[in-house]
């Protein structure tokens, strides 16, 4: 349930409508949350594997992650912040069903008890 009010949070400020452009960034925002049988080996493969992404895949224009470091304990176990951007939605198109993104993920459902995506538009 916290996962979806945080979703639904997200989605109305950054889903305005009005002020979107169709020059505007198309952002993914991914959260992991690893199960507790993790290993930090596993851990740090995932966190490589992703930040290879990039280099595999043209569209991606930006990337950056990082781990949760809120002191507000609101994070519902979900660790792990990455960061995608695209041109535009077309780019997240060729990056979802493609083979690096395919194979990233497929390496994932053994060690991720949840994962949260978030996709907008960027408006100012």
């Amino acid at each position: 349930m916290k996962a979806f009010a945080v979703v639904t949070l997200l989605l109305l400020f950054f889903m305005n409508a009005s002020s979107v452009s169709a020059e505007a960034p198309y952002r993914h925002i991914v959260l992991f949350k690893f199960k507790e049988s993790a290993t930090p080996e596993q851990v740090k493969g995932v966190e490589e594997a992703f930040k290879a992404l990039p280099g595999k895949i043209d569209t991606i224009v930006d990337f950056e992650w990082g781990t949760n470091v809120s002191p507000e304990g609101k994070d519902d176990g979900f660790t792990h912040c990455f960061f995608v951007t695209f041109k535009d939605k077309a780019g997240l198109e060729v990056y979802l069903p493609h083979p690096d993104h395919k194979a990233f993920g497929a390496g994932l459902r053994e060690i991720l008890d949840k994962v949260l995506v978030v996709d907008y538009v960027a408006t100012k």
